[in-house]
């Protein structure tokens, strides 16, 4: 069975499956031509802003913005672990100003959300928070001390552990999608 054109333009553009030729399009008007989020080098959704870009590490399959309205501040970095999904509105911010100087960031280090995550909508993750492998973070949730523990839903202002997950299962169904 020959794939259509397509399909080839897809693989060749290293476009994802599931997001419109109309987004691609959208996110070519405003990353390349209005230079909206210039630094980024993936196709966000063009109401999300991202500042520092290149202190951003993201894994496999990990596109972080291209929900609508997300915000990441990345002056102090942020790493995002394989197979993670970011949710509309969510705020990842690595940086605080500086208490005494508000011109100057305090210098913090960064956040690191591990894999297989879920960052529900409208979530803030606030600067040097560590969220462990498959940490659900509720929507709305305000995170502003780290859960390196993971396998855990967290939920609330400020966040806390509402519900453990299994590692088992959890462990045994990122061997089978690793497969």
């Amino acid at each position: 069975m020959t794939k259509g054109i397509s399909y080839r333009i897809r693989k060749l553009l290293r476009l994802r499956d599931g997001l419109s030729w109309g987004y691609y399009c959208t996110d070519f008007l405003f990353r390349k031509i209005l230079r909206q989020n210039k630094g980024v080098h993936w196709a966000i959704h063009h109401t999300s802003t991202i500042h520092c870009a290149d202190r951003i590490i993201c894994g496999i399959d990990v596109y972080p913005g291209d929900s609508p309205s997300v915000y990441i501040n990345a002056v102090n970095g942020v790493q995002i672990g394989d197979y993670t999904n970011i949710g509309p509105m969510v705020g990842l911010i690595s940086a605080n100003h500086d208490f005494i100087n508000n011109d100057h960031f305090a210098i913090v280090p960064p956040i690191i959300i591990g894999k297989h995550c879920w960052i529900g909508k409208g979530a803030t993750i606030l600067p040097s928070v560590v969220l462990g492998d498959f940490t659900i973070v509720g929507a709305g949730a305000i995170v502003s001390k780290s859960f390196e523990e993971g396998y855990c839903v967290i939920a609330g202002n400020p966040a806390k552990v509402i519900r453990t997950l299994d590692k088992n299962e959890c462990n045994d169904f990122a061997k089978r999608k690793h497969a």
